[in-house]
């Protein structure tokens, strides 16, 4: 397997961790609508972290590491947020919309499409 391909496994590996098992407290996933509550942050705190440590095993330790490692936090904060604050908006429950399952999905393929830019300047 090349490099872009493991390394982009490993991020979608490490997204899966972070995103459910690692996500099992009420306390960071009923709060991440809400801007700025210390339960969202931690949750993409645990995403830097995750980001970090698969970018230092399969890729040259830089400074870049660190600035990609940041750049999962914000993006992963704010994509969570958004879709947070979209559902509680329309009222958007697992059993009572569609429209929610649509925003998971799309929550979801935007932290893959954060993984596939990460993997490319990482390996840049």
């Amino acid at each position: 397997m090349n490099e872009a391909l493991l390394l982009l496994a490993a991020l979608v590996v490490k997204h899966f961790v972070c995103d459910f098992p690692l996500q099992r407290w009420p306390y960071m996933y009923t709060n991440k609508g809400t801007y700025g509550h210390f339960g969202g942050l931690l949750h993409a705190l645990v995403h830097w972290a995750g980001t970090l440590v698969v970018l230092i095993m399969l890729t040259p330790l830089t400074a870049m590491s660190s600035v990609l490692a940041a750049a999962d936090f914000l993006i992963h904060y704010h994509v969570d947020w958004a879709k947070m604050r979209l559902c509680a908006h329309y009222n958007l429950k697992p059993n009572n919309s569609e429209w929610y399952w649509h925003l998971l999905g799309l929550d979801q393929l935007l932290h893959y499409l954060t993984y596939i830019g990460i993997t490319y300047y990482a390996l840049r």
